[in-house]
C-alpha cells in the first residue's frame, strides 16, 4: 500500500515498529482501534479485527484481563491481519505470558501495575521479544508522586507521571517505547501533549481524547483534540476512543486525516448545505453518493452541488461532481463539463464516470496525501 504524508510538519521522532507498522520516525500518523469483544472468544474477536482492517485499522489493541483469555489471545495473534497490541491493567504477569503468546507490543499503566520490580520485569520480557512498550498514562491512573498534589494542575500530573516512567524505562535500556497521556477533557490533553511534545521531542506519541463519549460528541470532542494537535505535528499514532461500533473509530479517523490534508483512504464528499435556489432533493442525493461511495476505494473528492452558484466554480478542485440545476445536472470533472443528464440519472450517471476512471476500487486500497 503506498503511503504518502500532506503538508504538516511533524515532529520526528524515535521510530519503532508494532507488527509491521512503523510508529513514529516520519512514518504515516497510522490509525488503532480497539476490539469490544470476549478475547477468550477469538473467532468473534477475529471477525471484528478483520472488519476493522477492511475499514482501514492499522493496529488492533486486545484487552487481556485474566488468564482465562490467554489461549484465545494467542489465536487471535496467530490468525489476525493486524498487528494485536495486548492491553494490561494490574497483573504484570500478564503482559509477560502476552508477550510469549505473540503480541506484536504491549501497553501498560505503569502506575497500576504495581512496584516499579514488576514494571522491570516487563521490560525486560519486551526487550528479549523485541516488542515496544505503550505507556498508557491517564487521568485516573496517575503516579501515585503525583495523584494528591494540590499543587499541580492535571495536565501537570500527567506529564510529570509520563516523564518519569520514560526516564525509567530508558534507564534500563529501554527505547521501543510510545507514550499516551489521556484525559476527557480536550482542553486538558491540548495541554498536556504540548507539553510532552516539547520536553520529550524524542518519543512517539499515541494521541486521543479518551472517554469521549458516544458518536456525535465524540466525534467532536476527537477531532477538536487531536485534529489540533495533528496540525500542530504532534502525534504519530491515534485512536479516536467513541462509545459505538469501533468500525465508526476508524471511519472517523480516516476523515480527520483527510480533512487535515495528511492521509486519504476513501473518497471525499464535498457538498452545499442547499439553499432557497436549489431545485432537486440535494440531501437525499448526497445521502445517496455517500452510501455509494463507501465502496469505492480510491483517494478522489466528489462534489454534490445544488446549483450553478456553488458548483461547478467552488468545487472545482474536485475530481468529479455535478452541478444540479431545475430537473436536471452537470457533470463536471475538475471544473470542466462532461454533459448534461436528466434529475433522475444524476447519481447513476456520476458513478459511471467515477468507474470509468477509478473503477471500484476493490482491487487495492491506496493512500494519497490530499
Amino acid at each position: 500500500m503506498g503511503e504518502s504524508e500532506g503538508r504538516i510538519r511533524r515532529q520526528l521522532t524515535h521510530q519503532v515498529h508494532v507488527g509491521c507498522v512503523a510508529v513514529g520516525g516520519g512514518a504515516p500518523v497510522s490509525v488503532q482501534s480497539m476490539c469490544t469483544t470476549k478475547t477468550d472468544d477469538a473467532p468473534a474477536t477475529l471477525a471484528q479485527i478483520r472488519a476493522l482492517a477492511d475499514a482501514g485499522c492499522e493496529i488492533i489493541r486486545v484487552a487481556v484481563p485474566d488468564a482465562r483469555c490467554l489461549d484465545g489471545f494467542q489465536a487471535i495473534c496467530e490468525q489476525s491481519p493486524l498487528p494485536v497490541v495486548a492491553d494490561i491493567h494490574f497483573d504484570h504477569r500478564l503482559a509477560i505470558a502476552a508477550a510469549r503468546r505473540g503480541a506484536a507490543a504491549l501497553r501498560i499503566n505503569p502506575g497500576n501495575i504495581g512496584s516499579l520490580e514488576r514494571v522491570d520485569a516487563v521490560i525486560d520480557e519486551a526487550g528479549e521479544r523485541d516488542i515496544p512498550i505503550r505507556i498508557g498514562v491517564n487521568a485516573g491512573s496517575l503516579d501515585r508522586r503525583f495523584d494528591d498534589r494540590d499543587d499541580l494542575t492535571l495536565p501537570e500530573k500527567l506529564v510529570a507521571s509520563a516523564s518519569g516512567y520514560v526516564e525509567h524505562f530508558e534507564g534500563r535500556g529501554f527505547t521501543d517505547v510510545v507514550l499516551s497521556a489521556k484525559a476527557h477533557s480536550v482542553p486538558t490533553t491540548l495541554a498536556t501533549y504540548r507539553t510532552l511534545s516539547r520536553e520529550l521531542p524524542q518519543i512517539p506519541l499515541h494521541v486521543g481524547v479518551t472517554e469521549a463519549g458516544t458518536l456525535r460528541q465524540g466525534t467532536v470532542k476527537n477531532s477538536v483534540g487531536v485534529g489540533i494537535l495533528l496540525e500542530q505535528g504532534i502525534g504519530d499514532t491515534m485512536r479516536l476512543s467513541l462509545t459505538a461500533d469501533p468500525v465508526e473509530e476508524v471511519h472517523v479517523a480516516w476523515e480527520l486525516l483527510s480533512a487535515l490534508g495528511m492521509r486519504r483512504l476513501h473518497p471525499e464528499l464535498v457538498s452545499c448545505p442547499t439553499c432557497g435556489r436549489c431545485q432537486v432533493r440535494l440531501i437525499d442525493m448526497a445521502e445517496e453518493v455517500s452510501s455509494r461511495l463507501a465502496s469505492v476505494k480510491a483517494p478522489i473528492s466528489v462534489a454534490v452541488m445544488g446549483c450553478v452558484v456553488n458548483g461547478p466554480g467552488e468545487a472545482r478542485d474536485a475530481d468529479l461532481g455535478v452541478a444540479c440545476g431545475r430537473g436536471q445536472g452537470v457533470l463536471f470533472e475538475n471544473g470542466r463539463k462532461i454533459r448534461s443528464v436528466p434529475e433522475e440519472r444524476i447519481v447513476d450517471e456520476l458513478f459511471g464516470e467515477i468507474a470509468a476512471r477509478h473503477g471500484d476500487g476493490r482491487e487495492g486500497t491506496s493512500v494519497s496525501d490530499g
